[in-house]
């Protein structure tokens, strides 16, 4: 063997040990799964804030992006290790109930009323309840997620305080995510109510505007559980809790605050209050 031979030979070797050391470094990394809302992937705000939080403490998270009360039901089988949803009540209830913790609040923002820009059932305005009833009387589409999700819950509560059972011809559930959601209302010019954060960051708009914002009655709380061990003992309890603590951190309240879309902030960090 050349001298030259004998050099590239271990250059060669040198690069294949750092390839593999590299590989196995990377599959040793910590990580954790964390079922989630759908509107805080949809929106974006995963994509900023999560490298953020690894940055800070090499975690790696795997997000599993759900209606919320399908989050709460992959929680409750012990296939997550932290949960980040918004539906209050029902998050109380999994705490309660021994699934979780400690329901720790993190941020809110809120819900908002979009329609056709022509608005058939004439809703323009702060009004949500009234708004509903509208809709319910007369021909306008309405699509629901009719997945279990936090929007869902919301909005079946407002038909409920509302007085509808009748939601109105024009009422369809899809079954989907908030961004599918949407996109049905877009194609077919139909009203829908949707987190502003997804809103937001939506790009096939089309005729679609905000026609109902502004009521408190449209508040959206969102709030991070880690799943209890003495349910699931494989939980990955202390690495959940290590995104709990930074989450509601001044840095990880920080981080949310930073987050925007065309200078407009999705995210309104509330944890210490």
């Amino acid at each position: 063997m050349t001298r030259r031979t004998h050099l590239f030979s271990l250059a060669s070797l040198l690069v294949v040990a750092l390839t593999v050391g590299s590989s196995i470094a990377q599959a040793q990394a910590p990580s954790i799964l964390m079922a989630s809302t759908t509107s805080t992937e949809q929106s974006g705000l995963f994509a900023h804030l999560l490298p953020a939080f690894k940055q800070a403490t090499g975690i790696d998270i795997k997000v599993v992006a759900l209606g919320t009360g399908q989050a709460l039901d992959t929680g409750r089988r012990g296939d997550a290790d932290v949960l980040f949803v918004h539906d209050q009540a029902a998050e109380e209830k999994f705490v309660t109930e021994g699934f979780g913790i400690k329901r720790y609040p993190v941020m809110y923002n809120d819900f908002v009323l979009v329609g056709p820009a022509s608005d058939p059932a004439k809703v323009r305005g702060k009004d949500i309840m009234s708004a509903l009833q509208k809709v319910a009387n007369t021909q306008a589409g309405f699509v629901s997620r009719g997945d279990k999700s936090g929007t869902h819950a919301a909005e079946l509560r407002y038909w409920k305080q509302a007085g509808l059972e009748n939601k109105g011809v024009g009422y369809k559930e899809c079954g989907c995510g908030m961004g599918p959601a949407l996109n049905i209302a877009s194609s077919t010019g139909a009203y829908v109510l949707t987190d502003r954060g997804t809103w937001l960051n939506f790009k096939n708009r089309q005729d679609l505007q905000v026609l109902v914002e502004g009521d408190n009655r449209l508040f959206n709380q969102y709030g991070v559980m880690v799943v209890n061990p003495a349910k699931h003992p494989h939980v990955k309890v202390d690495l959940a809790q290590k995104f709990v603590d930074w989450v509601v951190s001044p840095a990880g309240q920080a981080s949310i605050s930073a987050y925007k879309i065309g200078g407009e902030q999705l995210f309104f960090p509330n944890a210490n209050k």
